[in-house]
């Protein structure tokens, strides 16, 4: 029996991967068949790529996504420990979740069509049965990747909230109920809260300078259905183009 090089196989996670996004609002059967195959391409190409020492697949692989959050840098293609697993990815673009074994892995991001110099290298270290946002975020040269947890578990019928400061050019900020009592003092930049648990609403929100009642960005009918997790992203610059505004993601 052939046994393929890691290369090869995530050569075909690439491709599979691409088709998948080609496919994602047009036919979503299609973009399912796609993307199953841009999993298991990717899962084979990284379990044989580190066989020394590398924990089995039998072990409840992490779950990772990126988000692209830095407002002013171009299109972006992200390598996974060498090769390319995104092509041209934007700004505000987020990918759905890919399973990966336990371990460290190496994530380059170079300027889309471009591997002359990476724009953000680094290593990073995911374990069995989590999840994880990789964030792309910051201003012109000043680019870093960050990695947080994410917590997709809540009680029974509620929903829980976080809030992540991805704004270069904004200050600290307190995300607070519109008129009323703050939720989560004093964020500043690439910083993360805690989950806070929460009844299912809808509720205008609004994020203030902190231990101010200046009003940064308003944001109205924020809907939290029960049995979900929310991270709200503050994205973009406060005092440019694009402007300031929010993503909120669901794991």
């Amino acid at each position: 029996m052939t046994v393929q090089k890691p290369e090869n196989h995530f050569q075909k996670a690439a491709k599979y991967g691409m088709l998948a996004d080609f496919y994602k609002y047009t036919n979503p059967n299609l973009h399912v068949h796609y993307y199953q195959k841009h999993f298991k391409h990717l899962q084979r190409a990284i379990q044989s790529g580190r066989a020394n020492g590398t924990p089995s697949m039998s072990e409840s692989p992490a779950r990772v996504r990126i988000l692209h959050a830095a407002p002013d840098a171009s299109n972006v293609d992200v390598y996974i420990n060498g090769m390319r697993v995104l092509k041209d990815f934007s700004y505000k673009n987020v990918t759905d979740y890919l399973n990966l074994p336990k371990g460290k892995y190496h994530i380059d991001i170079y300027p889309a069509g471009n591997m002359i110099a990476t724009v953000i290298s680094k290593r990073v270290t995911v374990d069995s049965g989590k999840n994880y946002m990789l964030v792309a975020a910051g201003s012109g040269k000043n680019l870093k990747l960050l990695a947080f947890e994410d917590s997709p578990i809540t009680p029974p019928g509620e929903a829980k909230v976080r809030f992540v400061h991805l704004s270069p050019d904004a200050p600290a900020v307190d995300l607070a109920v519109k008129s009323g009592d703050v939720i989560f003092p004093n964020v500043s930049f690439r910083k993360s809260t805690e989950y806070m648990g929460l009844s299912p609403m809808t509720v205008d929100l609004e994020a203030r300078v902190s231990g101010t009642k200046t009003v940064a960005l308003a944001l109205p009918n924020i809907t939290f259905r029960p049995n979900t997790a929310y991270t709200i992203y503050a994205v973009g610059f406060a005092n440019g183009t694009p402007a300031l505004e929010v993503l909120i993601l669901s794991p």
